[in-house]
């Protein structure tokens, strides 16, 4: 079966500026887009009128929003283990803590109605040195997004996030089995799981059930003096040709979304961008 899917990207990834980013993205054959930053800050601190603007933006060359990158539970978990310090912790503007959690969630909700975004990408606290011992306070407030999620008809996804408490296939598919929520999905990211030391595919993956696959971030992996670099997408660790073709002989009708990292071959991050939305392009059919 022949892989053909629609391809998408964090906005940022490619720009900040959004005219851009959204540009760009539609020239390399993008259809949809995720907001994370947008006009120099977090998703969830725009205003409406600011929402407005970006969406005209993003409108005008094409694109669909999709889902909303949002930092929901990318903070630290109180009375739980030491955060693990081998991490870095990627805020993209956010700054928020934990009694910031219900506030967050309700704009979040917002924004998505607001945009028609059909996804709000959530995490799982900062991985702490005993993940295992957070796992039921984690299942516990995944639960009341989801409920949350529900009542407004739209799916919370979490991302299997190296710097969080759920980081691989496995983890993630535990989680999902002790929540069996309609409304909480996954956002599967294979080079986040390659990073906190899982195979991803096709090891990884065969843990999942795709019923439960929201969402699909692409970005890849070099080993550089016995160290994983991010690297160009489709000439590094992860098999993407075998992972995208498996999605499709699974069954999956989803996004496939960019998500860069690599800084390009001259340091310059829309280069980057450019290079791997072109051959996300390619592998997607």
């Amino acid at each position: 079966m022949n892989a053909h899917f629609r391809i998408a990207a964090i906005t940022d990834e490619f720009s900040p500026d959004l005219e851009t980013a959204a540009r760009s993205m539609s020239e390399v054959g993008m259809t949809g887009a995720e907001l994370r930053m947008v006009f120099g800050k977090n998703i969830v601190g725009l205003t409406d009128e600011e929402l407005d603007r970006a969406m005209a933006i993003v409108y005008s060359h094409g694109l669909e929003i999709i889902s909303i990158a949002s930092p929901l539970l990318k903070c630290v978990l109180p009375d739980a283990p030491d955060v693990d310090a081998r991490f870095q912790k990627d805020m993209f503007a956010a700054t928020q803590t934990f009694e910031d959690q219900p506030r967050l969630a309700k704009r979040a909700f917002e924004i998505a109605k607001r945009t028609g975004a059909r996804i709000i990408r959530v995490f799982s606290y900062w991985r702490t040195v005993r993940p295992e011992e957070c796992f039921d306070r984690i299942v516990q407030a995944l639960g009341t997004l989801a409920d949350q999620a529900g009542r407004h008809g739209l799916t919370i996804a979490i991302e299997n996030e190296h710097a969080c408490n759920i980081a691989t296939a496995a983890e993630t598919a535990h989680l999902l089995a002790a929540l069996d929520h309609p409304y909480l999905k996954m956002v599967w990211d294979p080079a986040n799981a390659l990073v906190s030391g899982e195979n991803p595919f096709p090891d990884g993956y065969r843990k999942l059930s795709l019923s439960r696959i929201a969402h699909v971030h692409a970005k890849d992996c070099l080993r550089e003096d016995e160290k994983l670099v991010w690297g160009p997408l489709g000439d590094g660790l992860i098999d993407w040709p075998g992972q995208v073709q498996a999605l499709a002989e699974d069954g999956y009708s989803g996004w496939i979304s960019l998500e860069t990292h690599w800084m390009g071959p001259h340091g310059d991050k829309h280069e980057a961008s450019m290079i791997c939305g072109r051959k996300l392009k390619e592998l997607a059919g």
